[in-house]
């Protein structure tokens, strides 16, 4: 079962909305173990960047801070003690998890390190941690800052692969080549854009109109596709808004970090 595709667990007649506080209450409340391990899979899939970057802008080294990251998803995500705790109506899933870290910070500097308490064969497999790539969030902003910078750009790669798949799917590469080079690009590299007669000419597009309304299409299919993603990790669908205003505070740091 592919982490993200999580729509249909359980067949077509038992779908469920797959945000964030929902999981959490599907693995509360359902008796299905193999559900409970996709979902926290993904949960862990996620997050746990994130939480990594938090724990070194906490000023722990590198090795550390993985042990610590192996810890706090074996006890506290797959030990269910996040979840018992889980409370929708206080918000954003994010935020909720990291006073779950602080907490978790807490007791575990009381104890040997994660590397010891976790058996062998039990520990989580994390991505190779890329130094060069997770500098910036470490090194530049607060411990809180550092988690969200880390989880909105892996947001952002998750949307932007979603929607190129879907305009490659629909028929619309040229769409998506268009759009990438003359609003994504600019963006995330700092670069200055192409001109729009540069693109018509580049893609065999007849005029600058039919150009413009191209990427028209694509924004709004990707305005789509980020407030579903936000959607996953609020608790109700006025808070989308806030999330979109908070990302907002961190997409120059991201355009930065990229170039």
């Amino acid at each position: 079962m592919a982490l993200d595709d999580l729509t249909d667990v359980g067949g077509m007649q038992t779908t469920f909305l797959t945000t964030h506080w929902s999981l959490i209450q599907t693995v509360t409340d359902g008796t299905d173990q193999d559900r409970q391990h996709a979902l926290i899979e993904l949960l862990l899939k996620r997050y746990w960047k994130p939480v990594y970057c938090y724990l070194r802008r906490r000023g722990l080294p590198n090795e550390e801070a993985k042990d610590l990251t192996q810890g706090f998803f074996h006890d506290v995500v797959l030990g269910h003690n996040l979840f018992e705790k889980a409370e929708p109506s206080k918000g954003r899933f994010r935020s909720f998890l990291i006073m779950a870290l602080k907490r978790y910070l807490i007791t575990a500097r009381e104890k040997e390190t994660a590397q010891k308490r976790i058996p062998r064969g039990k520990r989580i497999s994390l991505e190779t941690v890329d130094e060069a790539q997770l500098h910036h969030a470490c090194t530049q902003v607060t411990p809180e800052d550092a988690f969200n910078y880390a989880w909105i750009s892996a947001l952002l790669e998750r949307v932007v692969e979603e929607v190129r798949a879907g305009c490659c799917r629909d028929g619309k590469s040229v769409h998506w080549h268009v759009f990438r080079e003359r609003v994504l690009d600019p963006i995330m590299e700092r670069k200055a854009p192409p001109s729009m007669h540069e693109l018509c000419h580049k893609y065999g597009i007849p005029n600058e109109t039919k150009a413009s309304n191209m990427i028209v299409t694509i924004k709004r299919r990707f305005g789509t596709t980020l407030r579903k993603h936000l959607r996953d990790s609020v608790a109700s669908e006025d808070e989308v808004d806030d999330e979109l205003r908070e990302m907002m505070r961190f997409l120059p740091r991201i355009a930065q970090d990229g170039a």
